[in-house]
C-alpha cells in the first residue's frame, strides 16, 4: 500500500553530548560472528511491529555481505540468555557512525531499558566513529522514538516526507504473532 511517510535524520556532533556509562539492568554483548540467521531474527523480532520491511527481501548472501564488512557491528541486550533489542553500528567515512537500526523486542518495551540501551548505543557509536553518531527515525515507528532520540542529545538535521510501499498486511515474525495493529 501506497504510504506518506516522514523521516527524520537526527545527529549527535557534540562529544560533551554523549552519555557516561550508568548501571543497565542487562548485560551488552558485541556479536563475534557474522551470523545472518541471527540478525534476520533480530530485525524481524524487533522490527515487525514498527513495518521493518527493507531487509525481508534480501538473500542469505545478501546478509552475509553486509554484516561481514569490517565497518558493521551488531550488539546485543540480553537479560540473562533472553535477547532483549539489538542496535547495529556502520562505521562511515570522516568519522561518522550511523545507528543503522535500534529497538527492543516489543515484550520488553516499557520496561525501563529503553533509555540505558540508547545511551549504550550512542556511547559505543561514538566510540567507534569519534565525531558524529547519526540515525533517521520515521512515522512507522514507534511514538516515542524520536522524543527519546531528541532527550537523548540528538538533534534533527533533516526531515523529509516520501513515499513507499508499505505491506498491506503486518509484519509479523510468523501468523498471528504482531500485537500491534495495522499502521
Amino acid at each position: 500500500m501506497r504510504t506518506e511517510i516522514k523521516v527524520w535524520h537526527v545527529e549527535i556532533t557534540d562529544a560533551s553530548l554523549i552519555p557516561e556509562e550508568g548501571p543497565r539492568p542487562y548485560q551488552l554483548r558485541k556479536m563475534e560472528r557474522t551470523l545472518p540467521e541471527f540478525n534476520r531474527f533480530l530485525y524481524l523480532a524487533v522490527g515487525a511491529p514498527w513495518n521493518w520491511y527493507m531487509r525481508l527481501t534480501w538473500t542469505h548472501n545478501e546478509w552475509v555481505s553486509f554484516l561481514s564488512r569490517s565497518s558493521v557491528e551488531t550488539w546485543v541486550a540480553y537479560l540473562g540468555a533472553t535477547p532483549v533489542g539489538y542496535f547495529e553500528l556502520e562505521k562511515q567515512s570522516m568519522g561518522s557512525t550511523e545507528i543503522c537500526y535500534f529497538g527492543l523486542i516489543s515484550e520488553f518495551i516499557g520496561e525501563g531499558l529503553g533509555r540505558p540501551f540508547l545511551e549504550d548505543a550512542i556511547r559505543t557509536a561514538w566510540q567507534a566513529g569519534g565525531e558524529r553518531v547519526w540515525l533517521h527515525t520515521c512515522s512507522l515507528d514507534h511514538p516515542n522514538a524520536l522524543p527519546n532520540y531528541l532527550a537523548r542529545g540528538f538533534s534533527i538535521f533533516r526531515e523529509e516526507s516520501i513515499v513507499d510501499n508499505i505491506p498491506d498486511e503486518p509484519i509479523q515474525p510468523w501468523p498471528g504473532a504482531n500485537k500491534y495493529p495495522a499502521r
